[in-house]
């Protein structure tokens, strides 16, 4: 489980203000009745120390434990038998048209796309999936065919050629069990077969990420409004540094108990992209400090929280210093945040100056 921060401006301001509450309590007792503005009768003893109303906008924040990684991990699991010849070396990055892994000498191929390799490919086939695979043929600079959705002789010419370049057999069919789709190029962050191993299909090879640096947050099912998707957040690093991020994914898992007789729980395991790599240069595998956003509060009236006082009768106010002497205004609290609090109330002002814990 990871770490979890409470919330800046909550339940560590409330402290603060508790203490600022009960100090002032004899200031705001005595007083007698409210005027009916809100106000009580002025006064001439000054408070130690002024501040001023500001208008201000209120960030209330929550920071939690993050993983800093690569994004999307993906297991490849082959769908052809045979042995494992050769795997793409830990923490290499496959491009277009390069061999993840092979089998009996022959390669499985990597190639850009969103559409799984689901059927082989030959004359006379069209779809989606072909006009994908016909783009990359042409990306790798075999041509001689139209890229569109349609299978062509042409196609099957190419795709010879191609063959023969990988050291496969020259069919001008494209075996669905040959290539393997993902958005971009990969990086191999795992080996899950040995070289040497009998595979069958359906077993894991090797698992590969994104080249993309991102975190993983995990939080509790019920933070969905505070990580949604292009939310955005900051990172704070092990170096001190702290850079933006945006939210990319936020998925709902199961994670099992972890012993007979205890409930599965449900998580919200949460995908942040960094905007800015530069700055993760010598950072491999690390953890970091992951600040969301929990409310924010624009161009509203704000006092240091040690200002406000526990009126006798019930509720907040402030001391308002008019010249060499104060009065009471009654106020409703908002949003706590960095030591500041929220307030409104009939005559308040901003620029208003009201008293203070020195």
């Amino acid at each position: 489980m990871r770490r979890s921060q409470p919330r800046r401006g909550r339940a560590a301001l409330w402290g603060t203000a508790l203490l600022a509450l009960g100090a002032a309590a004899v200031t705001a007792t005595g007083f007698g009745f409210q005027n009916d503005d809100g106000s009580a009768d002025a006064h001439s003893a000054l408070p130690p120390a002024t501040a001023e109303v500001t208008k201000k906008t209120l960030v209330d924040t929550r920071t939690e434990s993050g993983d800093l990684g690569y994004a999307s991990a993906r297991t490849v699991n082959t769908r052809l038998n045979g042995t494992v010849t050769a795997l793409s070396a830990t923490g290499s990055t496959v491009k277009r048209g390069k061999a993840l892994y092979r089998l009996d000498d022959d390669p499985v191929v990597l190639l850009y796309g969103r559409l799984p390799s689901y059927r082989a490919l030959s004359t006379g086939v069209e779809g989606a999936d072909v006009e994908q695979f016909e783009k990359n043929l042409w990306a790798l600079g075999y041509r001689g065919f139209t890229v569109d959705d349609e299978y062509t002789y042409a196609t099957g010419t190419a795709v010879k050629e191609w063959q023969e370049d990988l050291g496969l057999a020259e069919t001008g069919t494209v075996e669905e069990s040959r290539v393997v789709y993902a958005y971009g190029p990969v990086r191999i962050s795992a080996h899950d077969a040995e070289i040497g191993e009998d595979v069958r299909p359906g077993a894991a090879v090797l698992t590969c990420t994104e080249t993309e640096r991102a975190v993983t947050v995990e939080l509790e099912a019920s933070d969905q409004e505070l990580a949604r998707k292009g939310t955005s957040v900051d990172v704070e690093l092990p170096n001190g540094k702290t850079i933006r991020g945006k939210v990319s994914e936020a998925e709902t898992v199961i994670e099992a108990a972890e012993k007979e007789g205890d409930e599965a729980e449900t998580k919200l395991e949460v995908t942040v992209v960094l905007l800015d790599e530069k700055e993760l240069k010598g950072l491999g595998l690390a953890s970091v400090d992951v600040v969301f956003t929990a409310s924010r509060r624009k161009d509203v009236l704000a006092v240091p929280v040690a200002s406000l006082l526990a009126l006798s009768e019930g509720g907040h106010g402030l001391e308002v210093v008019e010249g060499t002497t104060t009065r009471i205004l009654a106020v409703e609290t908002g949003l706590f945040a960095d030591g500041w609090v929220e307030v409104s109330g009939d005559g308040l002002t901003e620029g208003m100056k009201v008293g203070t814990a020195s």
